[in-house]
């Protein structure tokens, strides 16, 4: 397997690393590049005739995931012959999967140009799954308790890498189900832009993800069922709010911390943008009482454990997460070879969360997901993974 990166310290704890190299440029567009929007335009200058073309191919790029244009039958020939000459269409390669006892599936996924990625298939409480999906190959950040920061930063996704995650996800459980002689497939209900990499650092590639992902002609996932994730880049938070994308989907803060002087050691971002600056910014964001901002806070044993942080996150948090306006998430640190951090204790964890809710917080405790295959928050570092029968390459004209 290809490495993604090479560099398996953390180096120099900058606040943002710069990508060792850009995203591909194909020689032909990529059409699953393309909001439905963009579609038209490229359809309108290379294969003009109605507009009723622009969403049947949509629809056969992303409700169906056609392997090739070849598969599309209500497409005319001569019209897939240019297809053909004018764009193209690669996917991922599901290259291993790994199942954790509790049902998660860890994929890695390698692009065209042999980088590879994970993402993470969960299964909800109720029905259906919720996908963690990544936006960059490594990490443009140097989070201490991240695993994914160890790898460096090599480069961002492109849209349709991003989207591409989810179909390759979807059509592995359409195989698993086949295999097994299940009579319904699992569903994927739910995205978490959780996975490798800075989400809003990635922003254009994963907005016009979005854009594809929620268009109801395509994979039609609902934006409140999704969540995007972010460290604090205050700039972005800023656009995602102006732009009108916290009305459309949801919005995790990455928090960690209830003093700077903390944050600053365990993410090295919040020497950019410190935490007041990053709540400003939530503060200012127009966001619907049906989208409410979920703060993220990893619990380090003796770090940001103690009960005095809850009662500052108590202070910090009350008014931008009063009247339901948003939650608190403690994660028990996941551990990975080489951090400086311990898990606390399930009596520790426990005195925390009490001390949050004396504080005024809503708390909720994620349970780990997948940490036996290193698929839990923060784990994500291509380590242990070994190819698997499901493995198959799917990589188009």
């Amino acid at each position: 397997m290809p490495p993604a990166a090479t560099d398996r310290s953390y180096g120099e704890l900058v606040a943002i690393r710069p990508p060792r190299r850009g995203l591909p440029k194909p020689a032909r567009p990529a059409l699953r590049d393309l909001p439905r929007e963009e579609l038209g335009r490229f359809m309108a200058e290379h294969l003009p005739g109605p507009a009723f073309r622009t969403t049947q191919i949509f629809e056969w790029l992303h409700r169906h995931r056609v392997p090739d244009f070849d598969a599309m039958t209500n497409i005319g020939r001569a019209d897939r012959v240019r297809l053909h000459e004018h764009a193209s269409l690669p996917a991922l390669t599901v290259d291993a999967v790994q199942r954790s006892r509790d049902g998660t599936r860890k994929l890695r996924l390698l692009t065209p140009d042999g980088h590879a990625i994970e993402s993470v298939l969960i299964p909800n409480d109720g029905r259906g799954l919720t996908q963690c999906v990544s936006s960059m190959v490594g990490c443009s950040l140097t989070c201490r308790f991240c695993a994914t920061a160890t790898l460096g930063f090599e480069r961002n996704l492109a849209t349709w890498e991003i989207v591409d995650q989810v179909y390759r996800a979807q059509d592995f459980l359409a195989s698993e189900a086949a295999e097994q002689g299940a009579r319904y497939v699992a569903r994927i209900t739910n995205l978490v832009f959780m996975g490798m990499g800075e989400p809003l650092h990635n922003y254009g590639q994963v907005k016009r993800a979005l854009s594809i992902l929620t268009d109801e002609r395509g994979a039609a996932i609902a934006g409140r069922r999704i969540t995007v994730s972010t460290s604090g880049l205050v700039p972005a938070i800023e656009r995602f709010g102006r732009e009108g994308l916290g009305r459309e989907v949801g919005l995790a803060i990455s928090l960690n911390a209830s003093t700077d002087e903390v944050r600053d050691r365990v993410m090295p971002i919040n020497t950019r943008w410190n935490i007041a600056a990053l709540l400003q910014a939530v503060r200012g964001m127009p966001t619907p009482k049906r989208r409410r901002v979920t703060f993220e806070y990893v619990l380090l044993a003796e770090v940001n454990d103690e009960p005095a942080d809850a009662r500052r996150l108590g202070r910090l948090l009350r008014d931008v997460c009063g009247g339901g306006a948003g939650h608190l998430n403690v994660i028990p640190w996941n551990p990975h070879p080489g951090a400086p951090f311990r898990r606390p204790s399930e009596d520790r964890v426990r005195t925390f969360v009490q001390a949050c809710r004396r504080a005024g917080l809503e708390v909720h405790v994620r349970t780990p997901r997948g940490d036996d295959i290193a698929a839990a928050c923060g784990q994500l570092a291509l380590e242990g993974s070994t190819p698997s029968a499901a493995s198959a390459t799917m990589e188009g004209p």
